[in-house]
């Protein structure tokens, strides 16, 4: 299992939004975060123009199994780029186990929806 993490522009959190659900990844977490870079963005307000420090993005979290990590990063990557300083990092980290409270299961099994699965299925018959 892996967790990724990226931060991304918040214009393109629909995009990537979409991409994942396409992807067939149905479950993140996002923050709205705010961070320092190279680039500054500018604010205007009432017509005046302000240089910050704090540039305003969108952490996304997926944890994974390990079969479906390049589809993730990959439908993040295409979906947030737009070839400008800034478009945000993507981090692929291990981890070690995941629970799913209700039930107790533990590792991969956890993280994947046997019951929505089967009804799925059953609806595409």
């Amino acid at each position: 299992m892996k967790k990724i993490e990226a931060i991304i522009r918040r214009t393109k959190f629909e995009d990537v939004k979409e991409a994942l659900l396409a992807a067939d990844i149905e479950w993140f977490s996002y923050y709205d975060v705010r961070g320092v870079g190279k680039t500054l963005e500018g604010r205007i307000y009432r017509g005046i123009m302000y240089d910050t420090s704090s540039i305003e993005r969108i952490m996304l979290s997926i944890v994974v199994r390990d079969m479906n990590v390049e589809k993730t990063v990959q439908a993040i990557l295409h979906a947030a780029q737009t070839g400008e300083i800034g478009d945000g990092r993507i981090f692929v980290i291990p981890v070690d186990d995941s629970i799913r409270i209700r039930t107790g299961e533990r590792g991969d099994i956890a993280l994947y929806n046997a019951e929505q699965e089967t009804r799925n299925r059953k609806n595409k018959k």
